[in-house]
């Protein structure tokens, strides 16, 4: 059986948080304590031990912090997380370490034949991290469409972003420019950072890499951007990734939709067989003209809509 007196109340974090501080911030954490009814005495190899009614915290002269106490967990989340440690890993351990400010990238509707590509550049400020988790984010994947559309007005309220959606009309000329699915990605996140990046200030980029990373590089050479881009495989991991998710698969439905609306056909999602007999239902309707208005031109489910159209 394990000692309760190591378990916290949820029995899964330990009764006693212990960290290490950066010292430059001993006087703010003095202060901020006293503000927040804290109150302060002498205790041994350490600078002070500060008690309130439900914690209790000291900090040793070596930068080591201890908390304890039953309102310890709001504390560290709201106040010393943000403020001190800079981190969450103790309150979202699936986060890490990073808290710092950045943007996110990533994009929605590559690999389905209708629809528009939609690619998003999200940023979120020191600490803003937290904020994210709070609201829900997550990858777009594990996340239904009507939550994806609803926390992506959410995020587009009230964050600094930048989302290019591409209908197929535009992204059929692209495509016949780029002649290169990972090159027109390249070039589209590249001109959704560039905006965000003035705008923000920010020079600190973490994408959901898509190809090799000389790729993304050499775009941001071109343009001269002088941005940190990180490149990471299943980068929705990273909540600023996974709310860039977000924002370009909200895009992504709500062009789908709008497609459906303007055209009156039903535009089934991915590139499966229910794809293809829409595609000649769409065809038979309104006439092989309209694909390259509704769908991605180079995909292999063109030919075989019009192929087996034209034998019919």
């Amino acid at each position: 059986m394990k000692n309760l007196e190591t378990m916290s109340d949820n029995h899964s974090k330990p009764a006693c948080f212990v960290s290490k501080i950066d010292l430059a911030l001993k006087d703010k954490f003095e202060q901020d304590l006293l503000g927040q009814g804290f109150k302060l005495s002498p205790a041994p190899y350490a600078f002070f031990k500060a008690k309130k009614q439900g914690m209790s915290c000291t900090l040793y002269t070596s930068g080591k912090l201890t908390v304890q106490g039953k309102e310890k967990e709001e504390f560290i989340e709201y106040y010393l997380e943000p403020e001190i440690l800079n981190s969450v890993a103790y309150t979202y351990p699936e986060v890490g370490q990073d808290m710092s400010a950045r943007i996110g990238m990533d994009e929605a509707g590559k690999g389905d034949f209708f629809g528009p590509l939609c690619i998003a550049s999200f940023y979120a400020s020191n600490g803003q991290v937290v904020d994210l988790l709070k609201m829900g984010v997550r990858d777009s994947k594990k996340m239904s469409d009507g939550s994806v559309i609803d926390l992506s007005k959410k995020l587009k309220a009230f964050y600094p972003h930048k989302v290019l959606k591409l209908f197929p009309e535009t992204y059929n000329k692209l495509y016949d420019k780029f002649h290169n699915l990972n090159r027109m990605l390249a070039w589209g996140h590249t001109t959704a950072l560039e905006e965000l990046s003035i705008k923000t200030e920010c020079k600190k980029a973490v994408l959901d890499r898509f190809a090799d990373k000389e790729l993304m590089q050499s775009f941001l050479q071109k343009k001269n951007l002088g941005i940190d881009l990180t490149q990471r495989f299943k980068g929705e991991e990273d909540p600023v990734v996974a709310a860039a998710s977000i924002l370009a698969r909200g895009a992504f439905l709500e062009g789908l939709k709008d497609l459906e609306e303007k055209f009156q056909v039903k535009l089934p999602k991915g590139a499966s067989a229910a794809v293809i007999t829409a595609a000649k239902k769409a065809v038979e309707r309104h006439g092989a003209e309209i694909l390259p208005l509704i769908s991605k031109s180079h995909f292999k489910t063109t030919s075989v809509v019009l192929g087996s159209n034209n034998d019919a």
